[in-house]
């Protein structure tokens, strides 16, 4: 008997109840392709995707500049142990250098081990030039990453107690409070790190002068400032790098997200003068693995070569437009965010509902919290799409003010 497209996916779904470990609530749907700003299910459904993996499919689904670097490379090296520099790595390194305004890189797989990365180069210069210090303040509200360490850091309140006890050694302070940073500065104090737009915490962005006063409190006591950019790195923002936004540079960033476009890859970088690791202090098996480092330089190529971020600049600005205009129809408040990071509110409770509805007529937005709605679609995205995802979206409130 010949399997219907619906059998495959009850299949699917009934197989993934049995073998995939529980991790979070997913739509009764198997994604099985992509393509620019659309994914498919395996039920043949097209859904437009303001998603973008959260904020990773900064080249839209299977581009094809990724497929060919990885392909080239895959014929040629894929991995040669982290102990040797590879040809791929060096002149990815180059690059990412060279548009940053850093001086040295590290690569990972994940956001979570670029900012473990950066903590613990953070502890090592505490270690030694600050006498041993180790403290590092974060915000709260954030969101640092997944492992142990980097759930420590983070500033959710509902993680405070989760998988205890946490990492000693972090420091949560309120966002845009210049006076609570300072209050918290000790001389156990080794960093201070922070999102410049917060986005699991609902897209929140820290204010010029905070950031001024952030760099001068690390200035004087010569701690690191560390920018954790893995969300907005890389044309996220509507420049290449959200720093750009303030004119104040970092001593040590991270990458992640988008810098492979889909590929598992993330980076630290960090000024010359904080190239302080010693043999064994750092490493990883897939550090620097040629495949991940030519899927980067591919990436970063095809994002400067085509300026997505001024892409994402101009179709941000029209974007927060046509959502301002829905606000005298809809219950839309507080339209906000850099670029292709944007976020408003709905009334308390109702944002899962309307991505569902969402969902239910084609389009992918995701919900940081309950009365938040998250946009980070591809760079690629044109006015056509966002015309398309604000038609869809008035139809949704329009269901869900029926209801």
């Amino acid at each position: 008997m010949i399997q219907t497209e619906k059998t495959i996916t009850s299949a699917l779904l009934e197989q993934a109840e049995k073998s995939v470990l529980f991790t979070a609530k997913r739509p009764n749907l198997v994604m099985e392709r992509g393509q620019g700003m659309y994914l498919w299910d395996t039920d043949g459904n097209r859904y437009l995707d303001f998603v973008g993996g959260w904020a990773v499919a900064s080249l839209g689904h299977s581009p094809a500049v990724l497929q060919e670097a990885l392909s080239r490379q895959a014929g040629t090296l894929v991995h040669a142990s982290p102990g040797y520099f590879n040809r791929p790595m060096i002149e990815f390194a180059e690059l990412l250098t060279s548009v940053s305004g850093m001086d040295k890189a590290f690569f990972a797989s994940s956001g979570a081990e670029a900012n473990e990365s950066a903590i613990k180069l953070a502890r090592k210069h505490g270690s030694v030039n600050l006498g041993g210090a180790y403290e590092i303040i974060t915000l709260t509200n954030s969101f640092h990453g997944r492992s142990l360490a980097m759930m420590s850091a983070t500033g959710k309140e509902q993680w405070k107690e989760l998988f205890a006890p946490k990492v000693d050694g972090f420091k949560h302070v309120p966002i845009n409070d210049l006076d609570a940073c300072f209050a918290a500065v000790n001389n156990q104090t080794c960093a201070i790190m922070v999102e410049l737009v917060q986005g699991e915490g609902g897209v929140h962005a820290v204010d010029e002068a905070y950031l001024y006063g952030l760099r001068k409190i690390c200035d004087m006591y010569g701690m690191l400032l560390i920018f954790d950019e893995i969300q907005t790195g890389l044309g996220r923002t509507g420049k290449l790098f959200a720093y750009e936004h303030y004119g104040i540079q970092p001593d040590v960033m991270t990458l992640g997200k988008g810098i492979g476009a889909g590929f598992p890859l993330s980076a630290m970088l960090t000024k010359s003068k904080y190239d302080l690791f010693e043999p064994g202090d750092q490493g990883g098996t897939y550090t620097g693995a040629p495949l991940a480092m030519a899927a980067g330089h591919a990436v970063l190529t095809e994002l400067l070569e085509r300026n997505l971020a001024g892409n994402a600049d101009v179709q941000g600005k029209y974007l927060v437009r046509g959502l301002q205009g829905l606000t005298s129809e809809y219950p839309i408040t507080n339209v906000r965010g850099k670029g292709l990071l944007l976020a408003f509110d709905t009334p308390e409770g109702t944002a899962a509902e309307l991505a569902a509805i969402c969902l239910r007529m084609g389009l992918l937005i995701n919900t940081p919290n309950s009365s938040t709605v998250r946009l980070v679609p591809p760079l690629i995205v044109t006015q056509q799409d966002n015309d398309q995802m604000l038609s869809i979206l008035r139809r949704a409130f329009g269901e869900l003010s029926a209801r």
